[in-house]
Order: structure tokens, then C-alpha cells, then sequence
């Protein structure tokens, strides 16, 4: 009996045992909150970017956050081998947005389900040997990469400020000033607000160049009166298309990521648990990563990946208890499951997620920038860092560079800078002597 009590009235500073529910509740939004408008954005910028139709785009929305759900599970409760039994937070990657932006575009959203599965068996295949593949990708290597998808992204975002490319008011000034406004709430918030404001500086950002976008007469609600209240997530709705060039470029991205999810696996257990995390720990993460992004392929949900947001928060806070961490998961799995709620968020106007997602592709490509000063900043890691990002982003932005190569050759290398940039930062890594002359 005693032992049943204990456990009933665990701490929220243990990983297991009960916390009283007026505790996890409050602890538990607040993940709800970071991860929320990260989760679904990449969803809407593909969505726009594939042309897909409104019904779709509340499809694709809900799916994202279930998947989301159903991939932090497993990592909290872990299936036999699978999963790292951490408290973490899954949640649709930013990673990935620039590659599924050339592949909706070039072909469909079926197409970069059917990479989704091949990236998840290269994650699966990285988890199983990733004790051996861990040297390829030292500080230096994920620092470029992730210094290269900050970069790669600010063109959609600065895009989105504009208004969206294509849309009639592209550019216009309504589109700007809102924009500008909803990134000053949110630069003001994360220097100045504290608590809740300053966690949910982005979120609050969002709702406040909403209302002024409302105001201006810039929201459509049409999507969300013909939304139902509850929906599960359709099997292979958008169906599954494979295309090698798309398979290889996303495949390259869930290795990487694969091995960037050791920093956040291994931030989490220093943080907040005075420890590096086992070896069975980080395999079960990144096989629990590669699995849950093959059933997620199936279920119309985009490639997820750790929240860096959400291991920030449980290091500050040291709330590491898996009631938290599965009751924020149910929250989500619920907003995913309502179709109006999906509904409301593809409501939010270009520019608002432009001001709003400017500060977070910023933040991303600091990240990296980070990591690569880690290091040794000599003449050998300047030029890996150098090399790697010039021609990762300058083939990118160049169009028609590689018109003479085969499709196959534009949609690997001239897509997205970030697979480019990855395979020239580990080639160097590789061949440059390592002494520094």
C-alpha cells in the first residue's frame, strides 16, 4: 500500500511515479504551448507550396500534430527495443522544410511520404550502428548542416512576409506592416517577457498579427464551417510515390538528423539528470525516430524530430516526469483528432507566419553557428564551414547551374543547399589533413 501511495504522489522532478493532476496539467501545456505552432507550420508552408486543396490542408495539420503525439509516446512508455524511455517532445522538423518544398513542388506531398519511409529505415539503420557512425558527424559537420538549414530557410520566410509568392498581394504594404509587427511583439518577448510570455513569445506573436490580420479583413473561416469536430487521420490519403533523387535528399536528412537527435538526447539527460545518456537509451531514440517516421508516412504525417524548444524547457525546469511530458502528448493527439481546431490554424495568413517563423530560422542557423565555434576555429575547419555552405547555398540559389545534368542531379544538389552542403562538409571532414598547417 505504501508503495502504491508513492507512486501515486511522485514527483514532477522524478522520471517515474504520479504527480497530483493540478501539477501535470499546468507543466504540461506548457509544452503543449512551444511546440504547437512549430509542429504545425511546416505543414502549412508545404501544404501552400503543393497547392493542395483547403480539406487537404486541415488533413495534413491534423495528422502532423497525431504523429507528433504517437512519436513522443514511444519515446516516453518505448516498444521492446524502440524508444529511449526519455522525457522528450516529437514534433514535425523545420529540417526537412526546405527539401519537401522543392519535392511538393517538383512532384507531390505522396512523393515525400514515399522519401519519408526510405529516411526512416536510414534512421532505423543509424540507431543500430550508431556508436560507429557517431565520428563521421563531430561538432564541426552538424554545426555546418544545421548553420546551412537556418540559412536555406530565410527565403521562405522573408516570402511569407511578403505575403505569400504568388498570391495577388504579394509584397504589399499591409503584408509587411503586419509582419513587422508580429515580429516585433515576438523579438520584444524573448528579450524582455518572462515566464509564459517569454515561452510563448511566438504563439502570442501569432495571436496578435492574427487579430491585426483580422482587422484588415485578411481571414478566410470558410475552412473552418466546413470542418467536423472529430476526424482520426486517413490512411495513405495523400498516397506514397517513390523518386530516387527525393529518397537519396531526404535519406541524407534523416541521417543527419539522426545523429544531431544524440545532442538533444544527450542535453536533456545532463540537464536535468546530472548524466550522459546510455548507449541503449540513444539507440532505442533513434530506432524509435526511424520507426515512428515510417508510420507516420502511412499516416499523412511530416518527418518529426526531438524539439530542441521542449528539451530547453525541461532542463530549466527540471520536470522530467513522463506524466508531464504524456499528458502534454495526449493534449496534442486531441488537437490533432478535432478537424476545426486544425481548421482555425490554416487560417493564419502568410505574412503572420513569415514575422513569426523569421525569428526561429534565425535562431536554427545560430544554433549551428554555435556548434562550429565550438571548435577550433583554424584553417582546416574554416574551410570545411566555408566551403561546405558557399556551395551548398550558392548552387541552390543559382537557377538553371546544373540545367545541363540530369532532373535527378537538380532535385539532389540544387533543391535544397542542405544535402549538398552535408556531403562536401563530411567529404572534407575526411580527406583535409587534420593538422593545421
Amino acid at each position: 500500500m505504501k508503495e502504491k501511495r508513492n507512486k501515486a504522489n511522485g514527483s514532477v522532478f522524478e522520471l517515474t511515479g504520479r504527480p497530483p493532476v493540478r501539477e501535470v496539467m499546468p507543466l504540461a501545456m506548457q509544452h503543449v504551448v512551444a511546440m504547437i505552432v512549430g509542429c504545425v507550420t511546416p505543414a502549412l508552408i508545404v501544404a501552400r507550396v503543393a497547392g493542395i486543396s483547403a480539406a487537404d490542408q486541415v488533413i495534413l495539420v491534423q495528422s502532423s500534430l497525431v504523429i507528433a503525439a504517437l512519436a513522443t509516446f514511444l519515446q516516453l512508455i518505448t516498444v521492446g527495443r524502440l524508444g529511449s524511455g526519455l522525457p522528450v517532445i516529437m514534433g514535425v522538423s523545420f529540417a526537412y522544410l526546405s527539401s519537401m518544398q522543392a519535392i511538393a513542388e517538383g512532384y507531390d506531398i505522396g512523393t515525400i511520404f514515399g522519401a519519408q519511409i526510405v529516411g526512416g529505415i536510414v534512421a532505423f539503420i543509424v540507431g543500430v550502428f550508431v556508436k560507429q557512425l557517431r565520428k563521421f558527424f563531430p561538432p564541426i559537420i552538424t554545426g555546418t548542416v544545421v548553420f546551412t538549414i537556418g540559412l536555406s530557410l530565410y527565403p521562405t520566410a522573408i516570402n511569407y512576409m511578403a505575403g505569400g509568392t504568388g498570391s495577388p498581394d504579394y509584397g504589399s504594404w499591409k503584408n509587411w506592416a503586419i509582419a513587422i509587427f508580429t515580429l516585433i511583439i515576438v523579438t520584444v518577448l524573448n528579450h524582455f517577457g518572462k515566464g509564459i510570455f517569454k515561452l510563448a513569445s511566438i504563439l502570442i506573436g501569432i495571436i496578435c498579427g492574427y487579430v491585426v490580420a483580422l482587422m484588415f479583413g485578411m481571414v478566410d473561416f470558410s475552412n473552418i464551417t466546413a470542418s467536423g469536430y472529430f476526424q482520426m487521420p486517413k490512411v495513405m490519403h495523400f498516397g506514397i510515390n517513390f523518386e530516387v533523387s527525393s529518397c537519396v535528399a531526404i535519406g541524407i536528412l534523416f541521417a543527419i538528423n539522426a545523429v544531431q537527435a544524440i545532442g538533444d538526447f544527450s542535453a536533456t539527460t545532463i540537464g536535468s539528470m546530472d548524466r550522459e545518456p546510455t548507449d541503449k537509451e540513444l539507440q532505442g531514440g533513434i530506432m524509435g525516430y526511424g520507426i515512428s517516421n515510417i508510420v507516420g508516412a502511412f499516416l499523412g504525417g511530416l518527418p518529426t524530430a526531438t524539439y530542441s524548444q521542449n528539451v530547453g524547457i525541461v532542463t530549466t525546469t527540471k520536470v522530467i516526469n513522463k506524466w508531464v511530458l504524456g499528458t502534454a502528448s495526449g493534449l496534442i493527439l486531441a488537437a490533432g483528432l478535432i478537424p476545426k481546431f486544425s481548421a482555425i490554424l490554416t487560417t493564419i495568413p502568410q505574412c503572420v507566419l513569415g514575422g513569426a517563423t523569421v525569428s526561429v530560422f534565425a535562431s536554427i542557423a545560430m544554433t549551428g553557428m554555435k556548434l562550429v565555434v565550438s571548435q577550433p576555429m583554424n584553417y582546416r575547419n574554416t574551410s570545411i564551414v566555408g566551403l561546405a555552405a558557399a556551395l551548398g547555398m550558392g548552387i541552390s540559389q543559382s537557377a538553371g547551374a546544373l540545367a545541363t545534368f540530369p532532373d535527378w542531379v537538380t532535385t539532389i544538389f540544387a533543391k535544397s543547399p542542405v544535402v549538398l552542403a552535408t556531403i562536401v562538409a563530411v567529404l572534407l571532414n575526411l580527406i583535409l589533413p587534420k593538422k593545421d598547417n
